[in-house]
């Protein structure tokens, strides 16, 4: 028993401390997004979410708390996860392949004005790095949630801003620390949105 209250304590401690240093690397990084996100919101764009696993459930969380709200009362904002619609999924993956679920929809559906947050606990999901591509392609701003390394994403320098959990290699730290992130993201989007 005392092993696993240990256990859980120690992990507590690991967790608070890669947000910490993921906040304290990433500071202007993260009010950067989010006034990005917030000149999307005002020019009538949209964020597409997309990622696999967890972080699929994570787009759709994240999509969701723009469409709804989360802390204030305030009007909906635009925001796809492009992890949900299985007809689209399966169909691409199946005619075209897995590595073209996500570009695919970003080439039908992403706008100038639009921006593409692709999350990958490692950075090298083929099917976030072809998205985030295709995006830029469009002249779509990009950003992405990473970890550990960084990945290819970070090699490649694929996206505008790489918001990456450097100080974990663990996928389930580097993901808590992702929707940390997201939900400040959309905070900060309504302090800033209430106050201009």
């Amino acid at each position: 028993m005392k092993d696993l209250e240990k256990y859980i304590n120690d992990e507590l401690v690991t967790s608070l401390e890669t947000k910490k240093g993921f906040v304290e690397k990433n500071l202007n990084n993260i009010v950067k997004v989010a006034e990005l996100m917030v000149k999307a919101t005002k020019n009538g764009g949209k964020v597409l979410y997309f990622g696999n696993g967890g972080s699929a459930a994570d787009a759709q969380h994240l999509a969701a708390e723009h469409v709804n709200k989360l802390r204030v009362e305030r009007s909906a904002l635009a925001a796809m996860a492009l992890t949900t619609d299985t007809s689209i999924i399966t169909s691409v993956a199946n005619d075209i392949g897995f590595d073209e679920i996500f570009s695919r929809q970003v080439q039908a559906l992403g706008q100038k004005n639009d921006i593409a947050i692709g999350i990958s606990t490692s950075g090298n999901s083929e099917n976030v790095i072809r998205a985030l591509k295709a995006a830029k392609e469009k002249s779509i701003k990009t950003i992405a949630f990473t970890g550990g390394n960084g990945g290819k994403i970070k090699t490649g320098n694929l996206a505008d801003i790489i918001l990456n959990v450097e100080n974990s290699k663990v996928s389930s730290r580097i993901q808590e620390t992702h929707i940390f992130l997201g939900h400040i993201l959309i905070e900060l989007m309504d302090k800033i949105l209430m106050t201009n």
